[in-house]
């Protein structure tokens, strides 16, 4: 089913499943004989499950039941301590939108109530100039983020943990929803525990990982694909383990980019130089608020485009997630 439907314009101030384009009936995205049609997932060992997790040629339903047998199993590819991280090199990058392509945008995404003053945030088209970093190939986990819940005491439960009880069947899915200041005191945690110099991405660092730099609309090339991220058009309508969608994966190497959760970076709104500043909703709720970049399995993949900057809204299909990046210092060893 694909659910990119006409929607009403403003999809923050109606019902989630009308903001979603979801029928009123009973919806069972994967099917619910899921783990009875792939139990022989169960007999595998861990490596031999991400094999097929992240392999493109194998449907999503068993791709998706692998990475959950993972989370009850112990994924290999978590690290909390040690997260894979991917090298990106420095240099003078462009980023952003020409001011005459935003009404390209919209008319692409005007179906899913897509607004002008949306895609104006990414005007105009600039030049900066990056330092060499790294950057993590997933998303935080849940599994990550209880270890520092555990370590530091803190008191910043994700609100998607019901109750908070942590979601252990779900211990490779990325975290959320936490805060932005949340995201900031994991990575300085980790920083302290690890000697290296974690800390989130800034926009044009997250951006440029993202695109490659070539100027690609999405983290996979020009067009949108259904089967490439995890968002409301046919993914399963919750966070999936990390990488799971190999065919979304950046010229960089990075998972999970354009879907799954939106992803928290350093920086507070403000307009590109040379923009204007938009008033949105977002604008209108917040006196200054963080950017997040990447789509959602709640959103449309509008927002799974490189250049979209978005926000937290207080509203229940903003699933709010983060990934980390790293300082390198000059000779290309983490800082």
């Amino acid at each position: 089913m694909n659910a990119r439907s006409a929607v009403p314009i403003q999809p923050n101030h109606v019902d989630p499943r009308v903001a979603m384009g979801l029928p009123a009936v009973f919806l069972d995205r994967p099917h619910g004989d899921l783990y009875e049609r792939n139990r022989d997932l169960f007999r595998l060992d861990p490596e031999k499950l991400v094999l097929i997790a992240e392999d493109p040629t194998v449907e999503f339903e068993r791709r998706f039941a692998a990475g959950h047998v993972l989370a009850l199993t112990g994924d290999p590819r978590i690290e909390p301590f040690a997260p894979r991280m991917l090298d990106v090199p420095g240099g003078r990058v462009r980023i952003g939108l020409p001011g005459h392509e935003v009404d390209r945008v919209v008319r692409e995404w005007r179906e899913v109530g897509v607004l002008p003053e949306w895609i104006e945030k990414e005007v105009p088209e600039h030049t900066v100039e990056l330092a060499a970093y790294r950057i993590a190939r997933f998303p935080v986990t849940n599994l990550e983020y209880r270890l520092y819940l555990l370590d530091t005491g803190a008191l910043s439960l994700p609100s998607s943990w019901n109750f908070g009880r942590y979601p252990h069947p779900r211990a490779n899915h990325p975290v959320w929803t936490v805060r932005p200041e949340d995201a900031d005191k994991y990575a300085t945690w980790l920083s302290a525990r690890t000697g290296r110099q974690f800390r989130l991405p800034t926009e044009s660092e997250w951006e440029f990982a993202a695109s490659g730099g070539d100027g690609r609309e999405y983290p996979w090339g020009d067009q949108f694909y259904v089967n490439a991220a995890n968002t409301v058009e046919g993914g399963p309508l919750m966070t999936t383990p990390v990488g799971l969608f190999p065919a979304g994966r950046s010229p960089f190497g990075l998972d999970d980019m354009g879907g799954n959760v939106e992803e928290y970076v350093a920086d507070e709104y403000r307009p590109y130089p040379g923009g204007r500043a938009v008033s949105d909703d977002l604008a209108g709720t917040w006196l200054a608020y963080r950017v997040a970049r990447g789509g959602s399995f709640a959103r449309y993949g509008d927002l799974a485009r490189c250049r979209r900057r978005h926000g937290w809204y207080d509203g229940p299909i903003y699933a709010m997630g983060f990934r980390l990046a790293e300082t390198v210092n000059r000779t290309g060893d983490h800082g």
